[in-house]
């Protein structure tokens, strides 16, 4: 991963372990201490506003029971961790080699909270791996990608036991299908809140300033927050979209250039003018598209920057991708479970954040955006809310279209009706920008998943749920059946 080294420190094991393994940190610590490194492979000369870190830690084989077992005794029905003192983190995921494999199996832990030492019951870490950028991508070739579970929040903790068993299958052996080759567990702590600290400083490094200067000119440089507009402002911030004005990867970034066979990125003229990188059958939706620009913006919803939520943008990759324009959005939850407030939110976003740069070696954040459920809208990938930033969101169908992350798990449980108000809000104000119609239907081309085909042209509505583009429960039974509240919500908020 550009953008910081990473330094191995051989740990301790807790007393009951009898093997040793290499525990390894990412990242900064207000105080660095022996063995831990800032994000650039050296220690600070003075501690970042929001440092924030991660722990990764190789998972062992468990015997039955949970017990440690020696290496070289056979295949190993389980894999995990036994109950281990770390140091404090708010959030766990795992990670594996290989990007493609799945992991078809129950991952649950069990954390010790800071605030009074009590260990938690178990709890599921969903084992999906499809909010990802696509395999054939720039971003998907470059050789960083892991395959990753969903990031479980589970507040400030200072120890945890994991177990990870493989699915059984029936005419295998008993220990079930193998899993997948590396597994390590990821702990990140997400630093300190700068906004709640007072600890925001302008922009200084040439990735603050970037990220900063992509929302211009809805807001100056250095802001934390987009505020909200009527329509008529939200009609000018159609000058903001960035097209016809180059909309591709920065020709300028020779770490990010311009492949002319991935088709998953736009297609630049000789003269420099983006040229539509769509497939037949989409022209007609691109003609009604600009038709409709400029007639049905919703309001522009209050947002929060990525300095507002205090994004260290020297973990991301430099430069930004962009595709053609904003066909559809797909609707996710994020998975990470319910167990955050919202004074948290920020720090669950910026562990989220750390998760799928450090741990999971994406570019940046996957998501375009992201709400809580107190329905604050928070800028996710960098580029600009307003352009067409390339995501990292739903496997097959980055190109064209945009992820928007409800924090929280809603397999079981109710989305607040704050967070669905907010992506009607969102998406009103967004679609709106680039004339897609929140209750109507779009074609996309798929780039291959386990839905449909690569090549294969698909017709979705507009405001999708995840699950409409990859076989999944994202975003869960409770979200996805409010979507069409969502999308009623962006088309009166458009005025149609």
């Amino acid at each position: 991963m550009r953008g910081f080294l990473v330094s191995s420190t051989v740990t301790a094991c807790a007393a009951a372990l009898t093997l040793p393994f290499l525990a390894t940190s990412y990242g900064a610590a207000p105080s660095p201490s022996p063995g831990v490194r800032g994000s650039k492979g050296h220690a600070p000369a003075a501690p970042r506003a929001v440092p924030g870190s991660t722990q990764s830690l190789p998972l062992i084989p468990l015997a039955a029971g949970g017990r440690a077992r020696a290496f070289g005794g056979g295949p190993a029905p389980e894999q995990g961790l036994l109950e281990r003192e770390v140091k404090p983190f708010s959030l766990v995921g795992i990670v594996w080699d290989d990007a493609s494999a799945e992991l078809r199996g129950l991952a649950q832990v069990r954390t010790r909270a800071v605030a009074n030492g009590d260990w938690s019951k178990w709890q599921d870490v969903q084992t999906h791996d499809d909010d990802r950028p696509d395999l054939d991508s720039a971003e998907g070739r470059g050789g960083r990608l892991r395959g990753s579970t969903a990031p479980l929040w589970v507040g400030a903790s200072d120890a945890i036991q994991v177990r990870v068993r493989p699915e059984a299958v029936a005419d295998r052996t008993p220990e079930g299908r193998a899993l997948p080759a590396g597994m390590r567990l990821e702990l990140v702590d997400p630093g300190e809140d700068p906004v709640r600290t007072r600890a925001v400083a302008p922009p200084d490094t040439e990735e603050e300033i970037a990220t900063s200067a992509a929302n211009a000119p809805l807001v100056p440089l250095g802001a934390t927050e987009i505020p909200a507009a009527g329509k008529a402002t939200s009609v000018a911030d159609i000058a903001a979209t960035g097209t016809g004005r180059g909309t591709g990867h920065r020709a300028d970034d020779p770490e990010f250039p311009m492949d002319p066979d991935d088709a998953s990125v736009p297609r630049v003229s000789e003269y420099g003018d983006p040229v539509d990188a769509t497939y037949p059958g989409d022209l007609d939706d691109v003609d009604q598209s600009m038709a409709d620009t400029g007639r049905y913006v919703g309001p522009r919803p209050r947002l929060v920057t990525r300095a507002g939520w205090g994004a260290d943008e020297s973990l991301r990759e430099k430069g930004f991708a962009y595709t053609n324009t904003v066909r559809a959005a797909f609707v996710h939850h994020s998975a990470s479970g319910n167990r955050y407030t919202c004074a948290q939110s920020a720090s669950v976003i910026r562990s989220i954040y750390r998760y799928h740069v450090v741990s999971s070696g994406w570019r940046d954040l996957g998501y375009n955006f992201l709400i809580d459920k107190c329905g604050k809208i928070y800028e996710g990938r960098a580029g600009g809310v307003a352009r067409a930033v390339m995501g990292a969101h739903t496997l097959g169908f980055n190109s064209n279209s945009m992820g928007i992350a409800v924090l929280g798990t809603f397999d079981k449980s109710s989305p607040p009706t704050a967070a669905v108000s907010a992506v009607g809000a969102l998406t009103a104000w967004k679609l709106g920008l680039f004339g897609a119609n929140p209750r109507g239907t779009t074609t996309l081309v798929s780039g291959g998943g386990n839905l449909f085909k690569k090549g294969t042209s698909v017709k979705l509505k507009v405001i999708s749920g995840h699950r409409d583009g990859y076989a999944t429960e994202c975003p869960g039974d409770r979200l996805y059946s409010r979507l069409g509240t969502a999308r009623s919500t962006a088309a009166r908020l458009q005025g149609r």
